[in-house]
């Protein structure tokens, strides 16, 4: 059976809607089978309840803190678990210093390690490299009884020139490049001689010259032990100051000098795959954009640690007093941005892209109890929800076949396309987003029921409009879209605006609302330009609707067009030529 030509265009148009909606469930099916996505929408606190965290600020020594810290550490927190704004995770303080933190569902190990660091970003060149193991005590005989291995690492480290360690322990690379060459070997001193220590020459010039290293710095790595909780919680990360410290993987310790990049030169920080040449690599990253002064002080750091022998060529990156990365700096980067790389999943580079971009806390906190808390409305209150808008969807169809009869069964199908794709989208944002589906989201849903429709009326009046005025309906159909679509993009236009406004302004409770808003009202625009429109132009070539079946709601009779007056092509018609009579009598 031929196709009608003038069922084409149509046709390709529902295609195109067609092939959307396959792309939206297939993606959605393939992220919920191979990945960690659910196939229904994940509930908020109100619905489903979750989890309550209250941490305790980690104070050393006698350090105090003030209102300031504890009102900054909420804001930095809120943006990190709602930085989006629909995650409706709730932030609150409790006594003097605790902070509250109700999340939905139940967070991972990585959130919850997320909100107790103070995620404080320095970048510090190094020094030193060595194992992560304590250096063993030299015997009374002068030889050591081990000497320092090379971490398993792929980053090449100098191991000096001469053949036997000293007896401090050090790395030889740092002996060799701050002690003076001798023209003859003589014997080593003993453990407790200072002259064992390498001595600084002069007052170091730049953060990469071994002049920072002193007797003190040198018995701190010598000491630490990165395998110990307690040696890695005394590190001290003072900015101005060299430091030593160890890898997050405890594998490595280094002494690196003072800070040159600061974690407020960070502009925004986000997460993604490693691309190269060939495609994807496979491997999470964390890409920082600095701002002026990190682009600036990013820029002289790698200028200068190219030109330097391993492992001074490195730079430290380092997060609460930790280093996660030591890149070697093969040329300058002075075009504003950088790459972290290490053992990341795709959810921790999510979390320290987060924790970097809105911000270090002013301190760091321990969790004091983890708490499971129930519904604040439950599950009456989504049924009631959801019952209401059933019921308003029921008066909308009853009207809708009472008002336009079988063209009411246009709009039916016209919103329950809209319900496919807006269960999809809603779902898929769930698991990209972290959205929740809260009691104000559901309202959102349940008043774009009544936006929807109102873009399908709109067009069918203009189309029975056109019909009263003596056309067919095949030119109505298309006469009364060409007016009725600048109406519809305006009108949605408007309650996207209304809507972006709320959830830009309002607080989180009710952004939720605001987003479910602004998402139906583009499925609004999408569903009614590649459904509704394509399919009441394929009805129109159909005997019933094209020859206004009074059942159809188009019968021009019932419309109140005495007579179908369109007469081809140059002929005007009898509707109009009425009018123009009627105008000329008055």
């Amino acid at each position: 059976m031929a196709i009608n030509p003038y069922n084409r265009g149509p046709l390709r148009t529902l295609s195109v809607l067609v092939l959307l909606i396959v792309g939206l469930y297939g993606l959605l099916g393939a992220v919920s089978t191979w990945g960690t996505a659910s196939r229904a929408p994940k509930l908020g606190l109100d619905l489903s309840g979750g989890t309550e965290l209250i941490l305790t600020p980690k104070l050393v020594g006698k350090q105090v803190i003030n209102q300031g810290q504890v009102t900054k550490a909420v804001d930095i927190i809120r943006a990190r678990v709602n930085g989006s704004g629909i995650t409706e995770a709730e932030v609150s303080t409790q006594g003097v210093g605790d902070i509250v933190v109700s999340l939905p569902g139940t967070p991972d190990a990585a959130t919850v390690a997320s909100l107790q660091k103070s995620s404080q970003l320095r970048m510090r060149a190094v020094l030193v490299t060595g194992s992560a193991a304590p250096t063993p005590v030299p015997t009374s005989t002068g030889a050591p009884t081990s000497t320092p291995t090379a971490p398993a690492t792929s980053t090449p480290k100098a191991t000096g020139t001469t053949t036997t360690a000293p007896k401090s322990g050090f790395p030889p690379a740092l002996s060799a490049a701050t002690k003076a060459p001798t023209a003859t070997a003589t014997p080593a001193p003993p453990a407790t001689s200072p002259s064992a220590a390498p001595k600084p020459a002069a007052k170091p010039t730049n953060a990469s010259d071994p002049a920072w290293v002193t007797p003190q710095l040198e018995a701190q790595f010598v000491a630490l032990n990165c395998a110990s909780p307690k040696s890695v919680e005394a590190i001290v990360d003072d900015p101005v100051k060299p430091m030593v410290t160890c890898s997050s993987d405890g594998t490595e310790k280094f002494i690196l000098g003072p800070a040159e990049v600061q974690g407020a030169e960070i502009a925004s920080a986000s997460s993604d795959v490693q691309q190269s040449t060939g495609g994807s690599t496979g491997v999470n990253e964390v890409v920082l954009n600095f701002n002026s002064a990190g682009t600036a002080s990013f820029c002289n750091v790698t200028s200068r640690l190219v030109s330097l022998p391993s492992p001074r060529n490195q730079f430290g990156i380092v997060l609460d007093n930790q280093v996660i990365s030591a890149p070697v700096a093969e040329a300058a980067l002075c075009a504003g941005t950088a790459s972290i790389t290490g053992n990341f999943t795709a959810a921790s580079a999510k979390a320290l892209a987060d924790q970097l971009q809105y911000g270090a806390l002013p301190m760091s906190f321990a969790l004091q109890t983890a708490n499971q808390i129930s519904p604040t409305l439950g599950g009456d209150q989504l049924s009631r929800g959801l019952l209401a808008g059933g019921i308003g969807l029921l008066l909308v169809v009853a009207y809708s076949l009472f008002q336009y009869r079988a063209l009411g069964f246009v709009t039916i199908s016209s919103l329950l396309i809209a319900a496919l794709i807006t269960y999809g989208l809603v779902t898929l944002f769930s698991w990209s987003q972290g959205f929740r589906l809260t009691m104000a989201g559901v309202t959102g849903l349940i008043v774009s029921i009544g936006i929807v429709a109102d873009s399908f009326i709109l067009y069918f009046e203009r189309v029975r409009d056109e019909v009263r005025d003596g056309r067919a309906l095949r030119a109505a159909v298309e006469t009364g879209w060409g007016r009725a679509r600048r109406t519809i993009l305006i009108s949605d236009g408007v309650n996207f605006l209304a809507a972006a406004v709320l959830y830009a302004l309002a607080a989180s409770s009710v952004r939720g609302f605001a987003f479910t808003l602004m998402l139906t009202t583009i499925v609004d625009i999408v569903v009614v330009m590649l459904f509704t429109h394509p399919l009441l132009s394929i009805l129109a070539t159909t005997k019933f609707f094209g020859q206004g079946h009074k059942w159809s709601g188009l019968d021009p009779e019932r419309l109140g067009a005495k007579n179908v007056t369109y007469a081809g092509r140059g002929r005007v018609t009898i509707a109009a030529r009425r009018a123009a009579a009627e105008g000329n009598q008055s």
